[in-house]
């Protein structure tokens, strides 16, 4: 081989190895510079944005709020401003500060609908307009919705045992998972709701309407049936 060619495969060697370089170079600087990015969740879609306009952060349009490196002084500064809870996105125990009804409806008001995980155990609801709210997770357990009007609500995998609905409407909700052990259903209107999974032990269901109602692996041991109406 010439001496030529040599040095033609020397070059070539260094430049590649520099690309390589430069190519891991970025990489690390990628990685560092996102695995600092910490994702924060707040009880409420209004605290988040908040939180997220006073500390120059960004929010992500409902309960989150990512930030390049997390000031928690700052951020806990802030939130007790806003009257708010966080969390990390990912931490083992949720955030489930009780919240108030008068709170509930002020921002039911406003045009919010996401109450995921909210913690409503033993509130009272009844009569409530609160069509198309998401209370998915949540804990409504021993909670008041007699008469409230939850028409195409989200109550997928909420605890509400022992929960007093009834005559509540819960036409097309989503109720999937929802533990409704021992709740007081009677009258209610669940047509065309989907109650997959759904466990009713105990549940009374007299007189209620369940015309159209998706009951696929629904758990109805012990239910009381009387009058309740099935297509």
């Amino acid at each position: 081989m010439s001496t030529k060619n040599k040095k033609l495969i020397y070059y070539s060697f260094e430049k590649a190895k520099k690309l390589k370089d430069m190519i891991l170079l970025d990489f690390n600087h990628w990685l560092r510079r996102h695995s600092q990015q910490s994702v924060l969740l707040f009880d409420s879609i209004a605290a988040a944005q908040d939180v997220a306009y006073m500390l120059n952060a960004q929010w992500d349009e409902c309960n989150g709020v990512m930030m390049s490196k997390c000031d928690e002084v700052a951020v806990n500064t802030a939130a007790r401003l806003m009257e708010a809870s966080w969390c990390y996105q990912g931490a083992s125990v949720a955030v489930l500060t009780r919240l108030t009804t008068d709170e509930l409806l002020r921002r039911y008001a406003i045009g919010e609908r996401n109450f995921s995980n909210a913690n409503l155990r033993c509130a009272e609801l009844c009569k409530l307009s609160l069509s198309e709210i998401n209370l998915s997770w949540a804990k409504l357990s021993l909670a008041n919705l007699s008469g409230a009007n939850l028409k195409r609500a989200n109550l997928t995998a909420a605890d509400m045992r022992e929960a007093n609905l009834r005559d509540t409407n819960l036409s097309e909700t989503h109720l999937i998972r929802t533990n409704l052990v021992s709740a007081n259903l009677s009258g209610a209107d669940l047509r065309g709701a989907n109650l997959s999974h759904c466990c009713l032990n105990d549940a009374n269901l007299s007189e209620a309407d369940l015309r159209g109602a998706n009951l696929t692996q629904a758990d109805l041991r012990r239910a009381n049936l009387t009058g309740t109406l099935f297509d």
